[in-house]
């Protein structure tokens, strides 16, 4: 993230921003919610999906692993990907928490 100074940050507020980073992408949204739909999948699946070419759907399902949101297995000379649960469970945790303090605020602010 280099000049945004992110040492100023805790670790988990750099986690959830690199997340959130990953899935401001509307191809990454999509390819989350057909990796949800499915227990895993093979990229040739994600590209007859999208209507995109195969590297650029290559390109997103790096950023999205990078960001540590799905994992991917190397099977035979395709990569099977699929969710990963944990960073789902940080994000859920995280909008729980939001959600648990916007109920407490509810008609306190402006």
């Amino acid at each position: 993230m280099g000049v945004t100074k992110t040492e100023h940050f805790t670790e988990n507020q750099n986690q959830i921003a690199i997340m959130m980073k990953a899935l401001g992408h509307p191809a990454r949204i999509a390819i989350m919610e057909f990796l949800m739909k499915s227990d895993s999948c093979i990229c040739g699946d994600i590209v007859a999906e999208l209507p995109l070419a195969q590297p650029t759907v290559s390109q997103h399902l790096k950023e999205l692993k990078n960001a540590g949101l799905i994992k991917g297995n190397v099977e035979g000379t395709a990569v099977c990907y699929c969710i990963d649960e944990n960073a789902l469970e940080v994000l859920q945790l995280y909008f729980a928490g939001m959600s648990s303090n916007l109920e407490k605020q509810r008609n306190k602010c402006c």
